[in-house]
């Protein structure tokens, strides 16, 4: 038999790539920050934001305009924080649902669908603690981006002075970088509505 064509046998370091090395948790925690920091609501903020602030010319109208879609986003960005995903192990349909003390109240199923959790998942469907913790962080940040945005400063206030520009500047980037640490330490298995099922 030719020697080029010789079967392969798996080294012994092989067995050891079906283990979890660090490397691999600390790839698996950086990749889930953009679905922990507020990315889509910032997004579709400051998509928004030139319209209703008339690009920084701002009248009356413009001012509550602003005010209500910082309001509207930033609660979006706080009830996000507290959804979740699950997939019926039976049926391989992924449900839309919010975290309570009690497990995941789902929104997308109908009465006559019966689910059954087993008891590990539902423990891990609960709100806990850490939750508040990201949802704080996740709130703070959108806030620390919407209210230093060019045109929401321009619009309410246009004659702010050099430390105010540095200011606004330099906010978002610390309070993201912040939180990013903690969601790095503490991070969380919840996978919010948006995301897809990635299990």
């Amino acid at each position: 038999m030719d020697e080029s064509k010789e079967e392969y046998k798996p080294h012994a370091g092989d067995a050891e790539d079906k283990n979890p090395r660090a490397s691999d948790k600390t790839v698996s925690s950086i990749a889930s920050l953009s679905q922990l920091l507020p990315s889509n609501t910032v997004f579709a903020f400051q998509t928004l934001a030139p319209s209703f602030t008339n690009s920084g010319v701002c009248h009356t109208s413009n001012k509550y305009h602003t005010i209500s879609l910082v309001i509207i986003s930033a609660t979006t960005c706080f009830f996000c924080s507290f959804t979740d995903t699950f997939k019926d192990k039976k049926t391989g349909r992924l449900y839309f649902g919010i975290a309570t003390f009690e497990g995941l109240h789902i929104f997308n199923k109908t009465p006559s669908e019966n689910i059954e959790i087993d008891r590990f998942t539902k423990e891990n469907l609960k709100l806990r603690g850490i939750d508040f913790v990201h949802d704080i962080f996740s709130f703070v940040v959108f806030l620390a981006f919407a209210l230093t945005d060019a045109n929401v400063v321009r619009c309410f206030s246009p004659n702010r002075g050099q430390n105010m520009k540095a200011l606004n500047l330099n906010l978002p980037l610390g309070f993201s970088a912040l939180a990013s640490l903690i969601f790095f330490i503490f991070p969380t298995t919840r996978n919010g509505i948006g995301y897809g099922d990635t299990s």
